[in-house]
């Protein structure tokens, strides 16, 4: 049994920054003032309002709340149609999907929304444990009293967003707090391998979890927290260790269809 200690309370140190700004640097509010657009936005949204942007996160988006499901046929025809583009930006932003595994793009037959395998389902979330198991580590290392206190209103957000918003919703800040952990490690180089891996998982979940389960259960969050204040790194890694295998387990890989009407699927009509 790991030793209780008292969390520290020295100056908070300085956190370490990205140049992509993380989901979980939303500000924090009383859980009883939460409204659904103060959530963060969805890990893997690019910032900016070109063309090219709007396109990708419509896409994006479309994926992660189930709207696309996996190989749903995108046309370039139908897309240059609905964004009133030409083939070239639509090829550009469907390359840009595929680079992030959104889309596959297969020779001569043109673009679909990625349909992971069993195989590269399981490597993601071995890389993914492998990953956050050092993260949380750093984490219990390095938090102070605040930092504990900060993820505690977190999780009191996230156990409120699970009882008033919708799936996709607070599967969001599900995501911010594995990300926030991230920050607490003080370690950018990681905290960038993280938000890919989020990422990579988050579409996974979009595509493959039964609609009403809980990607990311709130209680273990709260187990985990525990262990970071109590200063018990290992019993911590252990903990989000089970909790990221019970997430991969409740993943099934098929998908019924989408319906064939893009504009729909994308939001637009």
């Amino acid at each position: 049994m790991a030793t209780k200690t008292t969390p520290r309370a020295s100056a908070k140190p300085p956190r370490a920054t990205t140049s992509t700004q993380s989901p979980a640097a939303v500000p924090l509010k009383a859980a009883a003032q939460l409204q659904e657009s103060d959530l963060p936005g969805l890990p893997g949204l690019r910032t900016g309002d070109d063309v090219e942007t709007r396109i990708y996160n419509t896409v994006y988006e479309s994926v992660m709340t189930q709207r696309l499901t996996p190989g749903t046929k995108l046309p370039e025809a139908s897309l240059c149609e609905l964004f009133d583009v030409r083939r070239a930006t639509v090829r550009k932003v469907l390359q840009a999907l595929a680079h992030d595994h959104i889309v596959d793009l297969r020779p001569n037959r043109g673009a679909i929304v990625a349909e992971p395998t069993p195989e590269e389902t399981r490597q993601v979330f071995e890389a993914r444990r492998a990953l956050e198991g050092s993260i949380v580590r750093l984490a219990t290392r390095h938090a102070t009293r605040e930092d504990i206190a900060s993820l505690r209103r977190q999780l009191a957000q996230e156990h409120d967003a699970m009882h008033r918003f919708t799936q996709p919703a607070w599967a969001r800040l599900a995501s911010a707090f594995h990300l926030r952990l991230a920050e607490l490690a003080r370690n950018p180089v990681l905290q960038r391998y993280l938000m890919e891996l989020v990422s990579r998982c988050s579409l996974i979940v979009a595509l493959y979890e039964p609609p009403g389960k809980a990607s990311c259960e709130h209680e273990e969050h709260e187990r985990v927290v525990d262990l970071i204040a109590q200063g018990d790194a290992d019993g911590a890694a252990r903990e989000m260790e089970a909790h990221l295998l019970a997430l991969e387990h409740s993943i099934t890989l098929q998908q019924e269809r989408s319906d064939n009407n893009l504009a729909r699927m994308l939001g637009m009509a």
